[in-house]
């Protein structure tokens, strides 16, 4: 998450360099939350989100950001786009909500074969192996680990989880969900989620260089 003060006066620029994505757009696409709506809130977060999106070199002219007046509409809006629905919402955080060519019981399983590489295990009584954030979450924690262990043959295999975890997940889905949401017309979260796809998209072309 970018390290500065949640205060909607704050005018410092955000060194996007500095920052780990994975975690930042895991904490934007988590359950509402008061600091996350204080940061997004900032005067400055504007141009931000557009340097962001000129460094991701996302395709078109960059469409603006627009946030919440209030934490109220932020929360709601959150709960009525990705929480509440029927028979589902109107974009589902899960992948199993969009790819539909697996069992769901298969999605989570495998979800949580990666994780295991790390050690790692989601909590049920929080998320589903197969939710956004514990994706992203998963995926900060195997590039911090990757980029700090002393062991090429560590990093390596890191790496090569990192990409295959990507192509066989979020690659698979995510474009599915932004295109859900792009139909809703919400403010904010459409041009977080497009960045975040792009994102995706850069990592991978990284790690397959």
């Amino acid at each position: 998450m970018p390290t500065i003060v949640a205060d909607r006066q704050t005018v410092a620029p955000i060194d996007w360099q500095q920052n780990d994505l994975y975690r930042f757009f895991s904490v934007v696409f988590g359950p509402p939350t008061h600091e996350c709506f204080s940061l997004l809130s900032q005067l400055a977060m504007p141009r931000a989100i557009e340097n962001l999106w000129r460094s991701l070199e996302c395709e078109g002219e960059f469409p603006g950001f627009e946030w919440f007046t209030s934490y109220e509409l932020y929360e709601s809006a959150y709960i009525a786009l990705f929480d509440v629905g029927v028979p589902e919402p109107p974009v589902p955080l899960f992948e199993s909500a969009h790819d539909k060519s697996r069992p769901a019981q298969e999605i989570a399983l495998e979800n949580t074969y990666f994780y295991e590489v790390l050690g790692l295990k989601s909590n049920p009584s929080r998320a589903v192996p197969d939710y956004l954030v514990t994706q992203l979450e998963f995926l900060a924690a195997l590039r911090y680990t990757s980029e700090n262990t002393s062991e090429d043959a560590t990093a390596v295999a890191l790496a090569r989880a990192e990409t295959e975890f990507l192509e066989r997940h979020l690659l698979n889905w995510l474009p599915l969900a932004r295109t859900k949401l792009d139909r809703t017309g919400a403010p904010g979260f459409l041009v977080l989620m497009t960045m975040l796809a792009q994102f995706l998209d850069n990592r991978h072309a990284v790690r397959t260089s």
